[in-house]
């Protein structure tokens, strides 16, 4: 068996912290060629020490100065140290790597993964964010230059998983599953006084701070019908969301016959990330077992719109289509990081979404100039909204 060569973008984050995890078990399969970071020179240093990657890049010349003194120069004269967005995006299109995991959080991830789709890598999709953005563009350049994009996130791998071996044309519907986050069932009046540390606090699943606020708002949510929409190329109409507060079931398919198919295991991201790195072979014993006599029960209840509308104004966007969902990826991005620096309330979220939605004229989202300026115009638009709420 050949090891498969990878690279990590966004190798500090929740994603790749797990898929390092992996691979730390598994070195006779898989060998860390190349790596990429934001800020955190500190774990990067680890990583790179831990894996020896060819090439690393990280998000600004200063980062790279710090990475080169942390790692001293006799190290860093046998590594090539990248920085900026075109230096990620040389890491992503990497010659010698074999597959290319896109987990770098937020818009920030669009331009990397392009240049992974224009290398003809296989990529594991982790950053939902671009195919929101630019999920046209990304499916046309992945058929042009014979890229395969495999998703990562836990509920897309579960589809995808599901639909294996089936024909598309039998497809009904896709039923996506959300934990509903920590506020499930809370009314209006209990979320404004929501702290970030509170919406920090996910009932199932560890993951990096905006997308456990994204769970909290169900945003996640929305983000993901859409990505599902582009991975699937199924309408909104045919794409469903059900809560389901275990998250033992990650998602499920309904064929025509009216019979579902659903993907189960206990809630951890190594399962689909393995998946992912392996496919279609598997790993041996990569979560823990599935104990349903001890789980006892499993629960599922509609999406409550009227206190987290977020996953309506998601669907909104994809039918409006254009440039809009580009609009409410950015201005979701301003608000959480807004929320987490306690500049808005959590129910301000919601609202400096709609109001950024609502100023906008959809244009054409065929060329990704497009698609970035209309990311430009919700974040200074919304970042203005930010000072009047």
């Amino acid at each position: 068996m050949s090891i498969k060569r990878i690279t990590i973008l966004g190798s500090t984050g929740s994603i790749g912290r797990n898929a390092l995890a992996i691979v730390a078990r598994h070195r006779n399969r898989f060998r860390v060629v190349a790596l990429t970071a934001g800020q955190n020179i500190d774990l990067l240093k680890k990583q790179i020490h831990a894996f020896s990657p060819e090439i690393v890049a990280v998000a600004d010349k200063q980062a790279a100065h710090a990475l080169e003194k942390k790692i001293g120069r006799r190290k860093s004269a046998r590594l090539r140290i990248l920085f900026g967005q075109e230096g990620i995006s040389a890491a992503a299109e990497y010659k010698k790597s074999d597959f290319v995991l896109s987990a770098i959080v937020g818009a920030a991830g669009l331009v990397p993964g392009l240049a992974a789709i224009r290398a003809g890598k296989t990529i594991g999709l982790a950053n939902k964010e671009a195919l929101v953005m630019a999920g046209r563009i990304m499916i046309q350049q992945a058929k042009k230059y014979g890229a395969t994009l495999l998703p990562v996130d836990s509920e897309h791998s579960a589809i995808f998983q599901c639909i294996e071996g089936h024909k598309k044309s039998d497809v009904r519907r896709i039923i996506l599953t959300a934990s509903g986050g920590p506020f499930s069932g809370k009314k209006m009046r209990e979320l404004r006084a929501i702290t970030p540390a509170q919406a920090l606090n996910h009932p199932s699943w560890k993951m990096g701070r905006k997308i456990t606020i994204d769970s909290a708002t169900l945003m996640n949510k929305g983000l993901e019908v859409i990505e599902a929409h582009y991975l699937f190329g199924l309408p909104a109409e045919k794409i469903d969301v059900i809560v389901h507060p275990q998250s033992i079931v990650h998602s499920l398919v309904e064929f025509h016959d009216r019979s579902c198919i659903a993907q189960m295991s206990v809630p951890d991201m190594k399962a689909p990330i393995a998946y992912a790195l392996t496919y279609p072979d598997r790993l041996t014993d990569v979560v823990h077992a599935l104990s349903l006599h001890q789980i006892g029960m499993l629960t599922f209840r509609k999406p409550e719109m009227k206190c987290f509308p977020c996953l309506a104004y998601a669907y909104r966007a994809l039918r409006e289509g254009g440039t809009m969902p580009s609009v409410l990826n950015a201005s979701n991005e301003v608000a959480v990081h807004a929320f987490l620096k306690g500049a808005i309330r959590f129910t301000d979220i919601p609202l400096l979404i709609k109001k950024t939605m609502d100023r906008h004229t959809v244009q054409s989202d065929k060329t990704l100039p497009l698609v970035l300026e209309a990311d430009r115009w919700a974040r200074e638009t919304a970042k203005e909204l930010v000072q009047k709420l």
